[in-house]
């Protein structure tokens, strides 16, 4: 397979990020993180940002076409606004939401034009069914689960059902979840039963990470087994499933294969978790 253009929809947030060792406020969410990871690559894939922000965070917006990339942002009365708490466990968080934004409408991407489709859903009800039931149809679709499976109440991020679960997921091509989202969709605890009901639910490729333990690529019947590479120093691992996926569908688009693919998307998972905030440079 080789595409050679990539959107990413989705919002950009302000994020206060709480540790046990620090403390820090700085813009995040997908589509920050998948933008900037992208970035650091060299330009063999066209790159289109989709995103809506409120005034509080248009310098992120600003930040981004600095960098050269190509962002379309979209007015929202509010900006996504998330608290991340992480204990010990760096694979563990709780969150809590004191702002939303608006949600992604068809009029936001009937111009834009791409191969693939990343589909950075941060909370339930940022895309529609038919927001992406159109997507897949000008190109191949990407969903990470992750957003699908949360929703606001009074503030806590809460777990819930993917409502419109089977028709999406017949129509995605590129699925990212990690332990937790796939024994959620599946009630498989084992991560390669697990990726066999997603494909056979329609997903033509499943890619499941499994934190410190690396990450499963599951496509035309073949597991892909990714390693996971030690950090140096994990400072921060806010945006790293992001990171992932930047780096895997930019070596899909280029035409390599899921193995190299996934093994550039695990390293630069993990220069990302070596500092705070997005990737901002990474070598081949």
């Amino acid at each position: 397979m080789k595409k050679d253009s990539l959107c990413c929809v989705g919002h950009i947030t302000k994020d206060k990020i709480i540790t046990p060792k620090d403390e820090f406020s700085l813009f995040g969410g997908t589509a920050f993180y998948f933008a900037h990871a992208i970035n650091t690559l060299p330009k063999c894939v066209q790159f289109e940002l989709i995103t809506k922000v409120g005034d509080n965070a248009k310098a992120a917006v600003l930040e981004l076409k600095e960098l050269g990339i190509d962002v379309q942002n979209f007015d929202s009365e509010h900006t996504v606004y998330f608290e991340n708490r992480y204990g010990n466990d760096p694979n563990h968080r709780t969150q809590r939401v004191l702002a939303k934004a608006d949600a992604f409408e068809i009029e936001d991407v009937i111009n834009s034009n791409a191969d693939i489709y990343h589909i950075g859903s941060l909370l339930n009800d940022d895309f529609s069914p038919e927001v992406l039931q159109f997507l897949a149809q000008k190109g191949l679709l990407s969903i990470d689960a992750q957003g699908f499976l949360r929703r606001v109440e009074d503030g806590n991020v809460l777990a819930t059902n993917w409502c419109s679960k089977q028709e999406l997921l017949e129509i995605t091509h590129f699925l990212k979840v990690n332990e937790n989202e796939m024994e959620v969709l599946t009630n498989y605890k084992d991560p390669r039963k697990a990726a066999q009901l997603l494909a056979k639910m329609g997903v033509k490729e499943v890619i499941i990470t499994l934190g410190s333990y690396g990450s499963l690529i599951y496509t035309n019947g073949t597991f892909y087994d990714i390693p996971a590479y030690k950090p140096a120093q994990l400072i921060d691992v806010t945006g790293c499933g992001d990171t992932y996926m930047a780096g895997y569908l930019y070596g899909r688009a280029t035409g390599k294969g899921v193995q190299e693919s996934g093994e550039l998307a695990a390293r630069m998972c993990t220069r990302k978790i070596e500092g705070s905030g997005p990737l901002t440079s990474f070598e081949l």
